[in-house]
């Protein structure tokens, strides 16, 4: 019999020592899991079994007399208390807050450690993947597209790792956006450590996900695990950068075998980093100029609940705010950027969104405009947001 969700949400102190000492009993793994949960539906249950029952379950000798033993509580109540010390929750398999699009993948985890908001696990998602190591053009790209969808109403999904997930993490919530970052460690644990400030900002604002215990280690196995979970979220996987045989370009894979929509955003055919989402789009996948190809091709249910989420929001603020400050894409690029306005603009003629410009040769090229004044404009077109300066005083165009 298939495992259902209960009718209440709340877990008391012993079903979450049951739940945890079930996730950490060694080399069960999340299909034993989920079988040994259809056939006895809670973890109490499983752990008041007796060995030959575990075994008619199909569950190995050793196996069976480990999980009887008992040996996992210990650890168990120490994972409680870290759940208790970053203010993290559990959602298991059964519980009806446990998103509905990832129970129906073929291996969900059996449960969910979080910090943040838990209604996002219902919302309509959309994961952005790709390189650690983007480009210009790639980082441009993911920012553009991911703030445009998150003002569209999506949740953006990634993985916070460096790059390509940073970047649309750090774009949505710029936007005023919703976001879920899912780990390959704890929830406690922030990897890349020069991430944290992004973890904080994302647990008050979003929401971060692991299937791994409290305080485990960011692993290189873990990763590709963890990537079926950002997939089996999303309605969609959108991928910006990465080569042929990269993590993301597994994480495209998953999601096609779960049924989910596949984009990816063109690059050029010189660059390596645009060798995995080429070959996406060649092999079927959406190609993505902008966010409304996204939103065209998503399955009509998840369209409807963006229309209708966002008719809401327009009723609550009253029908107040300006559409062109608000819909996706509606920022513009100003005619005059300030007072240094001439420089500025030739400044930014000069610049390219897909590769970065040195200070040195931008001076050498603009001859009759003074180095005092280039560096002048470049640094007010940066608090307008629209120049970035990257390592070794380099300058790209914001997309």
């Amino acid at each position: 019999m298939p495992l259902s969700p209960t009718l209440t949400s709340a877990l008391t102190a012993e079903d979450e020592l049951h739940w945890i000492a079930l996730r950490l009993v060694p080399g069960l793994g999340t299909r034993r899991s989920t079988q040994l949960l259809e056939r006895f539906q809670t973890p109490q249950a499983i752990f008041r079994a007796s060995p030959s029952e575990l075994e008619a379950a199909g569950i190995p000798p050793a196996l069976a007399r480990s999980i009887v033993s008992g040996c996992t509580f210990e650890p168990a109540a120490s994972q409680q208390q870290l759940l208790l010390n970053a203010g993290a929750q559990l959602v298991p398999f059964g519980d009806p807050r446990y998103p509905e699009t990832l129970r129906r993948i073929y291996d969900p985890p059996p449960l969910l450690f979080a910090r943040g908001r838990l209604d996002l696990l219902s919302s309509v998602c959309l994961a952005v993947v790709g390189t650690r190591h983007p480009t210009p053009y790639g980082l441009a790209a993911a920012e553009r597209l991911s703030g445009d969808l998150a003002r569209a109403g999506m949740t953006i999904t990634s993985g916070m790792a460096r790059g390509i997930d940073t970047a649309a993490h750090k774009a949505c919530l710029a936007a005023g956006g919703l976001t879920i970052a899912v780990l390959g460690c704890g929830v406690d644990v922030v990897y890349p450590s020069e991430n944290k400030r992004l973890a904080a900002e994302i647990a008050a604002k979003g929401l971060i996900v692991s299937e791994f215990p409290m305080a485990a280690t960011a692993f290189p196995q873990n990763f590709p695990i963890r990537n079926r979970i950002i997939s089996g979220l999303s309605s969609g996987l959108l991928v910006v950068e990465g080569a042929q045989y990269s993590g993301s370009s597994i994480t495209a894979r998953l999601a096609m075998e779960q049924g989910r929509e596949v984009f990816a955003v063109p690059g050029n055919i010189t660059s390596k980093m645009s060798w995995g989402p080429n070959l996406l789009i060649k092999q079927g996948a959406k190609l993505v100029q902008d966010w409304n190809d996204v939103i065209l091709e998503l399955p009509q249910p998840a369209q409807r609940r963006l229309i209708d989420e966002g008719r809401q929001r327009l009723l609550n603020q009253g029908l107040t705010g300006s559409p062109e400050s608000s819909a996706p894409g509606g920022a513009s690029e100003p005619t005059e950027p300030g007072p240094q306005g001439i420089a500025a603009s030739r400044v930014l003629r000069q610049l390219k969104t897909d590769a970065a410009t040195h200070l040195d040769t931008l001076v050498e090229t603009m001859e009759d405009t003074s180095p005092s004044e280039v560096i002048a404009a470049l640094f007010e077109l940066e608090m307008l947001g629209l120049v970035r300066q990257q390592p070794g005083r380099n300058f790209v165009k914001v997309w």
